[in-house]
């Protein structure tokens, strides 16, 4: 079945919307007032009942998209389309200036999705034509290796919307399209904390829980409420708690046993005016030495974060690349007692399970990489973890880069690094 699947109950002017197994959008009309509301089923009965809506004897009878529209007076979360869906799909489509690496490639097909319907309707015109799917948010966890013989489907879908609030604790959602950087700093102006110290991360709303970033002490599923999806396969739209996100390490379900089969249109984090200020990691203690401690602000966490962030990594939009290429690894802590028996100062942080991780921005300067440069491109001179990207490189050249420091870490201390960032065409 395709989602999402319209729907009239006889004799009424009520109208739903099936969006997938487990959810559908109901609007009903009392007198003159009008209800609309989005329908989570979390039990079966539940699950039960929407089945009994798209059964073919029952009294739901099925209606158009326009029908639908024509009765429907609410757009939730601000992710549909108001009116018809008109696809603007482009051809050969120049990449570098929608990826943080700067890197030339070109997208056989292209198209900008501000909205679920549009998405679902991007999904169907590549099903039609049985073509490939890239999804591009930000771009800034990728190199592209090469052209992309696929459609990409650049999710652009904005809005930030305040879902609870008791005076204290609000959760608020925000569409996938929506700048990371800039929705942090709108939380800040609201005086909501929390994602303070994830402040000047590349990349969209919709790719943070993707890999669940993290930065000094904090990551997304710290504060995660839920996030919804777009199923590839048949337009189906489904809630994910945290639970089911299954969070790890810049992991998530997404990562893994779900790769490639949703497409992430919104996330929503429980914030807290009053939630306690995350100090203690990295220098951001350091940064605020000239601040009493009772007088800090989340806004003053979020400056020092930035001030470090750019005394240490470089801007993309002067020095083209991807962040943290390479993950930190983490090893047993018998293979950590050996490596510090060798190496007494380097840096180890025991984790909850008794395995211990690593700091590949250390590894890698202690094999001679930082501030290598092959022309047009390099490790950054002052953060070995980061590849940057001159001008001119391309995306093969920085992978072969990657695999020569993954190797030469490897045979110096024994250590798998890992690479953060997707690799697209590559291996």
């Amino acid at each position: 079945m395709k989602y999402p699947v319209y729907l009239q109950l006889s004799g009424t002017e009520n109208v739903y919307a099936v969006q997938g197994p487990d959810r559908f959008w109901e609007c009903t009309r009392m007198g003159a007032q009008t209800l609309c509301h989005d329908v989570i089923a979390t039990t079966w009965p539940e699950r039960q009942r929407i089945l009994d809506m798209v059964a073919d004897d029952g009294p739901w009878e099925r209606i158009s998209g326009p029908s639908f529209r024509a009765l429907w007076n609410g757009t939730p979360c601000g992710m549909t389309s108001p009116d018809t869906v008109a696809l603007d799909v482009r051809e050969h489509v120049e990449l570098a200036d929608h990826t943080t690496f700067g890197i030339s490639a070109k997208a056989r097909w292209f198209v900008a999705v501000t909205s679920v319907d549009e998405l679902r309707a991007a999904l169907d015109w590549a099903q039609e034509r049985s073509l490939e799917l890239l999804v591009l948010g930000g771009g800034s966890n990728m190199l592209l290796h090469g052209d992309v013989e696929a459609l990409v489907i650049h999710v652009h879908i904005q809005g930030v919307e305040v879902v609870s609030d008791d005076g204290r604790h609000v959760r608020v959602a925000a569409g996938a399209g929506e700048v990371w950087h800039d929705f942090v700093m709108r939380t800040l102006d609201e005086g909501w904390g929390g994602l303070e110290n994830l402040s000047l991360i590349p990349g969209s709303v919709g790719a943070s829980p993707m890999q669940n970033i993290g930065a000094y002490g904090v990551e997304i599923r710290d504060h995660f409420a839920w996030l919804d999806a777009v199923r590839i396969s048949d337009g189906a739209l489904q809630r994910f708690t945290a639970e089911q996100c299954q969070f790890g390490y810049r992991e998530s379900l997404f990562k893994r046993a779900e790769r490639g089969k949703w497409i992430l249109v919104q996330v929503a984090f429980d914030l807290d005016r009053k939630s306690p200020l995350r100090m203690g990691y990295g220098a951001i203690e350091q940064e605020l030495q000239h601040i009493p401690e009772p007088n800090r602000t989340h806004r003053d966490v979020s400056d020092a974060v930035i001030r470090i962030r750019r005394s240490k990594l470089p801007d993309p939009a002067e020095i083209g690349n991807a962040g943290s290429f390479f993950k930190n690894p983490t090893v047993a802590a018998s293979e950590a007692e050996r490596l510090l028996a060798a190496h007494p100062t380097m840096p180890n942080y025991p984790q909850p399970g008794g395995d211990v991780k690593l700091a590949a921005g250390w590894l890698i300067e202690q094999a001679g990489w930082k501030g290598h440069r092959r022309e047009t491109h390099g490790v950054h001179d002052r953060q070995a973890l980061v590849l940057v990207h001159f001008g001119g490189a391309t995306g093969k050249e920085v992978w072969a880069l990657a695999q020569d420091i993954m190797k030469s870490v490897k045979e110096k201390f024994g250590v798998d690094l890992e690479p953060e960032v997707n690799q697209i065409g590559g291996a």
